[in-house]
């Protein structure tokens, strides 16, 4: 049997968390349990890959200290990526305990909303434990206090091994109809990397006037021709460079947020079949607004699809990965 050891404090010499999840982890090697902590204030970086690592447990200990409010940022990091990108199916089959320490106040709301959360997840919880050190020196050396986490850690044990059924929870009940995550078919790392330049608003602007700078001295090159681009000539050259990818079955709308005498123009890929049209049409699977001049950019294979979006020239509605799909389908970058 194997469970894991997800430590969401700072990792400060006088933290009560770090000698009871000490304590519960001598136990559990006693009883032949494999044992594997993972503290996230070292893994900060990492957080978003961690729910790759509950594939192989049995049950999980989810450990925090509320220094001031609530159960800390990064087990809340942590519990946000398995909902972004955990195994669900993996997650309702592992038992979960919650550990909270308070040098505080707040230990059992703690408790709770670890215990919540986890449910929402899917997953099993059992029982934990919880409590309110002021000093961690009287923790450690307590015997009574020690024979209590020895004593919820067998209780712990005994409900992963056995796996006992618990009560099915309307935490489960209510996300199941109204709160499924709206699925982006994102790594992490891409999701993570997407968050960080959009949200950086100096790297944004740079980009914008980068594409601009850029634009502006093709067009001066060609003699203002690309200006004149009609959405005829723009289906022309989308139909020449399609390229087929296996697989990919969608309808996409483009659209030109500074010229509203330009047709839409209508791109539909099925497997290796591709039809552009143009005109206004409904039931599109993505729906792209760009201005011309970054239009053409990209039908030049100066700028690519999602490029053109992580920049901000690009506003999208629907699915993200289907944006991606659009610079494999259309091989501009070697025109």
């Amino acid at each position: 049997m194997k469970i894991n050891i997800y430590y969401g404090g700072r990792g400060i010499i006088d933290d009560p968390t770090l000698f009871v999840i000490s304590q519960i982890t001598t136990v559990l090697q006693e009883l032949n349990v494999k044992v594997q902590q993972y503290n996230l204030y070292e893994q900060r970086n990492g957080i978003t890959a961690l729910p790759n690592t509950l594939k192989d447990a049995d049950g999980i200990i989810l450990a925090s200290t509320v220094e001031w409010f609530g159960i800390g940022g990064y087990m809340m990091q942590f519990l946000d990526a398995c909902w972004l990108y955990g195994d669900k199916d993996r997650i309702r089959q592992i038992y979960m305990a919650p550990v909270v320490m308070s040098t505080t106040h707040g230990e059992r709301e703690g408790m709770m909303n670890l215990a919540a959360a986890w449910e929402m997840l899917g997953g099993l919880p059992c029982d934990g434990m919880c409590g309110y050190i002021a000093d961690t020196t009287k923790l450690e050396n307590s015997s009574e206090y020690t024979r209590i986490i020895d004593k919820k850690t067998e209780n712990i044990y005994r409900t992963i091994n056995q796996k006992m059924p618990v009560f099915p929870a309307s935490n489960q009940a209510v996300i199941t109809k109204v709160g499924v995550a709206s699925s982006i078919d994102l790594t992490p790392q891409e999701s993570e990397q997407l968050s960080e330049y959009a949200s950086d608003d100096k790297y944004v602007r740079k980009q914008k006037e980068d594409l601009q700078e850029l634009a502006s001295i093709f067009r001066d090159k060609m003699g203002g021709e690309e200006a004149a681009g009609n959405s005829e000539e723009y289906v022309k050259k989308l139909l020449k460079s399609f390229t087929p990818v296996a697989g990919v079955a969608a309808k996409y709308k483009v659209s030109f947020s500074d010229n509203a005498k330009l047709k839409p123009v209508i791109i539909e890929v099925n497997g290796s079949k591709c039809d552009c049209r143009t005109g206004d049409e409904e039931g599109c699977n993505v729906s792209l607004s760009v201005d011309q001049h970054s239009f053409e950019d990209i039908l030049g294979g100066r700028m690519t699809f999602q490029r053109g979006f992580m920049a901000g020239n690009i506003k999208l509605k629907g699915d993200f990965k289907l944006l991606r799909n659009m610079d494999q389908l259309f091989d501009l970058m070697a025109e």
